[in-house]
């Protein structure tokens, strides 16, 4: 490496580690601007501005109500990038407005590696910058590195000129060579600059895979030949990684290697005369097809290790956060759930819920006016719903014991479904949440375990208390736990096992 080339890695290096830390590494699927507004919400009860930042924010905020209102999501963005930067006490300069309008877009970010890939650097909205007409942009491609660690360039595509000044009208479009590189999780990074000035940096992260189109041709092929019960297994991963592909959900929701092995697997059983599901207990994916939204959708299951046909369990459907997955309660808060799921014998269900932010629908209240939204919860709940009819048609389930549950956004969904189908649930386990007390007379009759922190910055613990103030006329059996000093979700794994406890002890007197 020539001294030159040095000189200029380490000062990749230098930039990418503020830009990969700045970037949105979801993929080509921004982040949804509620996600965007509970961090910054979060953030703001953090830090509790005063005096002349206090006033900033609250203009910002009027200025983000307005845009948001007249649906301008690219304006609602940029305010929401500016309200961040002043409570992290960072200059919001004219090169921060322009850094925080840049996206880069493609029409794949699982891509076959053999092939010309094309990228595209766009705008979201029009900053307040003057601009030179000599603007340039640097591509390299990283390696995905564990946090803390150095990022690893491993190809430069070098510099393209003749960037637009205005990438909202003119979006301008790169092919990068990839075709040496091997299989594996990348970011693609683009450095803009205006002459010698950076104005920043953008990151798209890609997983490369050498003949991914063939397989899935393959899958396609092979799938019609397979039970209809198990192609859904089959084509999980085709149907997921194209909705990926459009940008309708983020990469992390799909595990390229273990998707298309996992498909691979019950391809290959199918074949040798077995049914790979049959009789399978204890941590499971399985997948199925919701007709009203023509996609695969996946649900993260527990079945007891002893499981027998033979009796009914009692099933917990389990509902995550805003951001998260099916896989949240299965991965996340120690993994405590499953292991108390085997510990006292039931069935766990984790739906996705359409979407990371579907809120499981409105329940009892009004749709929201967005069309795009209320599709979204509608698909949502139908999720929640179906796959709870999914694992009663192949478990036996025990329906005087069947019990709803949720964390956060999850919890804002209970209260919602149970509100509207309150001849389901034997009791509910409701963690950090918030919810509409008009609603309780409906579902008065259901038992509740609530909990909730004193200190919890993005869901004010009056969520909670407010919905248990209304359930103490009502009669209803309800179990508070407000923790004192507990944050949003530190107070989720230490009362799980008391949820249990609770579930425990309440079954419904007869069958729906």
């Amino acid at each position: 490496m020539n001294t030159k080339t040095a000189r200029h890695v380490r000062f990749l290096y230098a930039g990418l580690f503020s830009a990969l830390a700045a970037a949105d590494l979801g993929a080509q699927a921004l982040t949804n601007i509620t996600s965007l507004y509970v961090s910054y919400a979060t953030r703001k009860n953090t830090v509790k501005p005063e005096g002349e930042l206090k006033a900033r924010l609250d203009t910002l905020e009027r200025e983000f109500r307005a845009a948001n209102s007249a649906g301008r999501t690219g304006e609602v963005r940029r305010l929401l990038a500016k309200g961040n930067a002043l409570l992290a006490n960072r200059p919001w300069t004219d090169v921060a407005d322009y850094g925080s309008s840049l996206v880069l877009r493609s029409d794949r970010v699982v891509v076959e590696s053999q092939k010309p890939y094309a990228v595209r650097l766009e705008q979201l909205y029009a900053p307040a910058i003057d601009l030179t007409p000599a603007l340039s942009a640097h591509a390299t491609l990283v390696r995905r590195a564990s946090a803390g660690a150095m990022p690893e360039v491993v190809k430069d595509f070098g510099t393209f000129q003749g960037v637009s000044r205005d990438l909202k009208e003119s979006p301008f479009g790169m092919e990068l060579d990839a075709r040496d590189v091997s299989d594996g999780r990348y970011i693609v990074t683009v450095e803009v600059k205006d002459s010698s000035r950076t104005l920043g940096t953008v990151a798209l992260p890609i997983v490369l895979r050498k003949g991914i189109d063939d397989v899935v041709a393959r899958f396609e092929r092979e799938a019609a030949t397979v039970p209809a019960a198990l192609r859904a297994e089959i084509l999980y991963p085709v149907d997921r990684m194209r909705n990926v592909n459009r940008g309708r959900l983020e990469l992390r929701t799909l595990d390229v290697d273990a998707d298309f092995a996992a498909a691979d697997a019950v391809l290959a059983a199918v074949k040798s005369g077995k049914d790979p599901m049959m009789g399978r207990t204890g941590d499971l994916e399985r997948h199925y097809t919701l007709e009203a939204a023509s996609e695969v959708m996946p649900y993260h299951l527990y079945v007891p290790k002893g499981y027998s046909s033979q009796k009914r369990y009692p099933l917990i459907i389990a509902l995550h956060g805003l951001g998260g997955t099916e896989d949240a309660f299965f991965d996340g808060y120690g993994k405590k759930l499953p292991e108390l799921a085997e510990t006292n014998g039931y069935i766990v269900a984790a739906p996705l819920g359409y979407r990371v932010d579907g809120f499981y629908g409105w329940g009892l209240g009004n749709p929201p006016a967005d069309y795009s939204d209320r599709r979204t919860q509608e698909l949502s709940e139908k999720d929640v719903m179906q796959v709870l009819a999914e694992v009663k048609k192949l478990y036996s389930v025990d329906d005087n014991r069947t019990y709803l549950m949720g964390h956060s956004m999850g919890a804002i969904g209970t209260w919602r479904l149970a509100a509207k189908y309150p001849d389901i649930w034997a009791a509910l386990g409701v963690f950090s949440g918030q919810g509409t007390p008009a609603t309780l007379e409906k579902f008065r009759s259901i038992p509740e375990f609530v909990v909730h922190g004193d200190a919890d910055p993005t869901v004010n613990v009056a969520g909670s208390r407010n919905m248990v103030a209304a359930m103490k006329p009502l009669g209803v059996d309800v179990t508070y736990i407000e923790v004192p000093g507990g944050n949003h979700s530190n107070v989720v794994e230490p009362n799980l096992a008391g949820m249990i406890k609770f579930f425990d002890a309440h079954s419904r007197s007869k069958k729906p």
